[in-house]
């Protein structure tokens, strides 16, 4: 058995591995729960049978992967790479960025576990790319090499936004927090969505509001306006950074989102000006037209992403 799971700021999600490279034994736990993440590990393996002790392990964590010790970003978590394999008995663990995980896991997705938003088609064997806003918004590529592919993870997310009307620069000025710098982030996350409601709030004269991600998700489709403009204003971010990214990297193979917010709301997104910004780049919009654009909607697609990384064929899910 191995150990797999997909480590986020809100939900952690675990699975073993069989050795028909089969994923058993899913579970999703919220963090807020544990003390850390050798404690959560710790209380899923002990619901394990003694003969199902793993002895190697995956995870995707998000956070920047860049020296033992690991701090994730959006929750109080940090631990050592070394101490966590010792502590769990393991024999060889491997750690990455969540969405380089999501970046290994792209060559794997079919028809049916993804949603193509507009028109294009993928050229084969180029870079894709892969984005999406949760608690924050991940970014990584994957990029061909001369025997396979190599996943190539950033803090994209971190990036300074832009804005492409008078509308959003309003937004962003109000969102841009102390230090002068509005990141893709603050506005492309939950929180983010959360923030850009308030800003039009403010420039609307309502005032302070109090509401969360889902909040804003729920009163958007009751058509409620300020919450419509919010998710549309969001959906036009995301296209600017999509384009960006695209751009950037040279993902002619597609652009994937992924995340927990925009699988939940795909026929809204589908809908919205999202493909139009992504292509919205001056001359560079006949180099982005033909780049298609997908929603990934398969169910854990970091563990197929961990099962590559483990040496194992695409399992099941």
């Amino acid at each position: 058995m191995d150990l797999i799971a997909d480590i986020g700021a809100t939900n952690t999600r675990c699975a073993l591995i069989d050795d028909r490279g089969r994923i058993v034994s899913t579970e999703i736990f919220e963090n807020a729960n544990f003390e850390g993440l050798e404690a959560l590990l710790k209380a899923y393996l002990s619901r394990r049978r003694a003969t199902d002790q793993p002895r190697r392990a995956a995870l995707a964590i998000a956070a920047p992967i860049v020296a033992d010790e690991i701090e994730m970003i959006n929750i109080d978590w940090r631990f050592c790479q070394s101490e966590l394999k010792s502590g769990l008995g393991l024999n060889r663990l491997t750690v990455l960025n969540d969405f380089a995980a999501l970046a290994w896991a792209l060559p794997s997705l079919g028809p049916n576990d993804r949603r193509q938003i507009g028109t294009g088609i993928p050229v084969t064997r180029t870079p894709l790319a892969v984005l999406g806003p949760g608690s924050g918004l991940g970014v990584a590529s994957l990029v061909p090499t001369t025997d396979g592919w190599t996943a190539v993870s950033g803090e994209g997310g971190h990036v300074t936004l832009a804005s492409a009307t008078s509308e959003e620069a309003e937004v962003v000025d109000i969102v841009r927090d102390d230090t002068g710098h509005c990141s893709a982030e603050r506005v492309l996350s939950g929180p983010g969505l959360v923030r850009v409601y308030e800003a039009l709030a403010q420039l609307n004269g309502r005032g302070e509001v109090t509401v969360e991600p889902a909040d804003v998700t729920a009163l958007a489709e009751q058509g409620e306006p300020l919450a419509t403009k919010a998710l549309t204003l969001f959906f036009s971010f995301l296209g600017t950074i999509a384009g960006n990214l695209a751009l950037t990297v040279g993902a002619r193979g597609g652009v994937y989102i992924g995340g927990g917010i925009i699988p939940r709301v795909v026929d809204a997104f589908e809908a919205s000006p999202f493909r139009a910004r992504f292509m919205a780049k001056g001359s560079y919009r006949k180099y982005l037209e033909p780049i298609p654009t997908y929603v990934i909607t398969a169910p854990l697609p970091a563990f197929r992403g961990l099962l590559t990384l483990l040496g194992y064929r695409r399992g099941t899910v």
